[in-house]
């Protein structure tokens, strides 16, 4: 079997595994990181993105192997102990989830959108999020969480 070394979340981890393991399963599986989630298989959904040497991934798309010497941030890289990220307070506080599958993908997505681009419109967020699905709500209070993320990620 094939070895694996990354940085995920600050730390460095590795291991032996299945040449063929998605980073999905690596992050869940062999990490116990669980708050990226597998929602399709397909590469449509969204739920599992990462983000793999700053670059927003969909980890479901990417071999663990591929990730050889990457730094690897999952959703769980985002609050400071009890204290939430900006985008994930924003999405608490404008309603921008329902169940909640798909928010670890959709707040690593929104933070990298961010990240990109700090004055964000709606017409920006709504094409941004074409790779992420919710199946629980309209997207309108994730569009206004991410724009507010964003403002509040400037300051």
């Amino acid at each position: 079997m094939p070895s694996v070394s990354m940085t995920v979340n600050g730390n460095a981890v590795g291991g032996d595994i299945e040449a063929r393991t998605l980073l999905v399963d690596f992050i869940r599986e062999h990490l116990r990181l669980t708050g990226t989630h597998v929602g399709c298989d397909t590469s449509q959904c969204g739920a599992c993105v990462v983000h793999v040497d700053g670059t927003s991934v969909k980890s479901c798309t990417m071999l663990a192997l591929q990730a050889e010497g990457c730094q690897v941030e999952t959703i769980e890289s985002l609050a400071d102990g009890d204290t939430l990220h900006p985008m994930q307070e924003a999405f608490r506080e404008h309603h921008g989830l329902q169940c909640g599958f798909c928010t670890p993908g959709m707040v690593m997505t929104a933070v990298a959108m961010a990240k990109e681009n700090p004055n964000l419109t709606e017409s920006d967020v709504r094409h941004g999020l074409e790779g992420n699905f919710c199946r629980c709500t309209g997207y309108q209070n994730i569009v206004e969480s991410i724009i507010a993320g964003a403002k509040a990620m400037q300051g």
